[in-house]
């Protein structure tokens, strides 16, 4: 527990449970915004309640995953693509307060496109949540981690698709610029998908290529984000 929770992990939990949720409100200065409350609450119950079960699962996941920027044999390109793809995280809640705060949009959606973006969110971070439990390999970064004994985990989400944990994201967060009446930020979880597409592909060869099973897994299940697409 000790060497889990550092300074740095600390900071790192205030910015993702406090800072980045927050980013609309921030920026736009508006304390009454219902949508950005809604969506602040939804990422810090999400991240708390998936961080706690798995912690009660899988202590050594959540070292696993603290420690993601100190592995010397994580993937080069992913050194790269992980930041990008942490980066994304923080920039739609940030497109999304410009936006409204510059009126660069000027579009509204109805509350019954809202309510189902909400819903929708709700889902796709439920789906990540479940990936993480499933996998005590769930790593925030591409390597084949041979000192935790890393296999093949086929069961619960890994059965639908090979990388639910990506595929829960994205589903989200195409909804968040409906909850945000911001149609700027499609742009952003747009290039935000393409990252994440290019990461999924990148993580698929290797796990392929490198982890004992893995391509045998492939065969049982076939698609990598989107069920009957990729």
């Amino acid at each position: 527990m000790e060497k889990t929770f550092t300074p740095k992990v600390i900071i790192q939990v205030f910015v993702f449970i406090v800072l980045i949720p927050f980013l609309p409100i921030f920026i736009t200065g508006d304390w009454g915004w219902l949508e950005a409350w809604i969506y602040a609450l939804i990422n810090i119950f999400a991240f708390l309640i998936s961080r706690v079960l798995a912690f009660k699962k899988h202590p050594d996941l959540l070292k696993e995953r603290a420690k993601m920027t100190e592995h010397d044999d994580a993937k080069s390109w992913d050194k790269v693509l992980s930041r990008i793809v942490g980066l994304g995280g923080g920039l739609m809640p940030l497109m999304a307060g410009l936006d409204i705060r510059g009126g660069w949009s000027n579009y509204a959606f109805s509350w019954g496109w809202k309510s189902v973006a909400i819903l929708v969110i709700v889902l796709g971070f439920a789906f990540s949540t479940w990936a993480l439990l499933e996998n005590r390999f769930f790593s925030g970064v591409v390597r084949i981690q041979t000192e935790r004994g890393h296999h093949v985990v086929d069961g619960g989400p890994y059965a639908w698709v090979r990388h639910p944990g990506y595929a829960g994201a994205l589903f989200a967060y195409f909804a968040i610029p409906i909850l945000f009446d911001s149609l700027y930020t499609f742009g952003v979880v747009t290039l935000f998908a393409i990252v994440l597409i290019i990461r999924t592909s990148l993580e698929d060869r290797t796990l392929q290529a490198e982890l004992p099973g893995y391509a045998e897994f492939t065969k049982r299940t076939r698609y990598r984000l989107f069920p009957g697409i990729w």
